[in-house]
């Protein structure tokens, strides 16, 4: 099971390298997506199953929405369509398929060190809003000002010399009035 832990961890560790040197913002997102993965089998092997479904169902469907976001935020249109290009779904391809074969001869295994203590989302929950309860409300903090922090960015104007026009402040009214007369 050591070995299993390892091939994961040497997994986890090369597609986030690959997240941090790819220039194309999808292709890191492809390699986050089977970084996360990764980690999550490192948590089955620990011994953490309960952990490792969170980690894919909140980190993957994360990534989903980061995805949608950046999609909606960058206002992609539709004549120019994004595509990945064959080649770039190699990479990680190739580090899935070492996971799944991984996850697929560990759950073959009748090892009793995987059976690890069992923790229900009960306890989990009691953690979270227990002891660290200052930890979760400043991550919402945190991802609430990156989101708000990311509508700004992407509402700035294109043409780089002035402010953006907000509009329905009072200054905005009294100077359409005086266009006006």
């Amino acid at each position: 099971m050591t070995a299993l832990f390892y091939i994961a961890a040497v997994v986890a560790v090369i597609a986030t390298v690959l997240v941090v040197t790819r220039s194309n913002l999808v292709h890191a997102l492809l390699y986050l997506v089977v970084s996360l993965f990764a980690v999550a089998v490192v948590f089955y092997t620990l011994g953490a199953p309960f952990v490792a479904a969170l980690e894919v169902i909140v980190y993957a469907g994360a990534i989903m929405m980061l995805f949608l976001f950046a999609v909606m935020l960058l206002d992609v249109r539709a004549e120019a369509p994004l595509r990945v290009p064959r080649r770039a779904w190699l990479g990680p391809l190739v580090l899935v398929a070492v996971l799944v074969v991984e996850l697929i001869y560990a759950l073959t295994l009748n090892d009793s060190s995987l059976r690890g203590v069992e923790v229900g989302p009960q306890q989990v929950s009691a953690s979270l809003f227990g002891p660290y309860v200052l930890g979760v409300e400043l991550a919402s903090m945190l991802l609430l000002a990156a989101l708000i922090g990311a509508r700004h960015v992407a509402g700035q104007p294109d043409d780089g010399g002035g402010e953006a026009d907000h509009g329905g402040g009072p200054a905005d009214d009294a100077s359409d009035q005086e266009a006006g007369a």
